[in-house]
């Protein structure tokens, strides 16, 4: 993909601050870090949405989280270390591994209700909403 940001780093284009490389996947900082040390890790080749990733793949992306996260908690002295797949930026498969020192370091609006000092637990669904929400989507597996 000539016009993908990832990969161009991934193909050694594009500068990164590189955390971790083998053959398949390549771990670096993140530009706009949501804190210091927030990383990404991505597939070398182009793969558009986490959900495609090859099982084998995706467990090697997380394996390298799972390391990522442990360094962190040793560096940061933080309790928790955040997995997430968003592929809001960048149309490039890519997880971020994000040391969180505060309880909303990544947060949605929806636990924000009370302020950022709170966390706030959206409203519950209807039992029967719940049931057909996991009825449908089981029946998609």
């Amino acid at each position: 993909m000539d016009t993908c940001l990832f990969c161009k780093i991934a193909a050694g284009d594009l500068p990164c601050h590189m955390l971790y490389e083998d053959d398949q996947i390549l771990a670096f900082l993140d530009l706009h870090p949501i804190r210091p040390g927030h990383a990404l890790v991505i597939p070398k080749t182009h793969v558009t949405w986490f959900e495609d990733l090859p099982e084998d793949l995706a467990t090697r992306i997380t394996r390298c989280a799972q390391q990522l996260a442990r360094a962190m908690k040793a560096e940061y002295g933080v309790e928790r270390v955040s997995l997430f797949y968003t592929g809001i930026h960048v149309a490039h498969a890519h997880a971020h591994v994000v040391p969180m020192h505060h309880i909303h370091d990544v947060s949605s609006a929806a636990y924000l209700k009370d302020g950022p000092d709170h966390f706030t637990a959206p409203p519950q669904l209807p039992p029967e909403d719940m049931t057909d929400i996991a009825r449908k989507l089981k029946d998609r597996l």
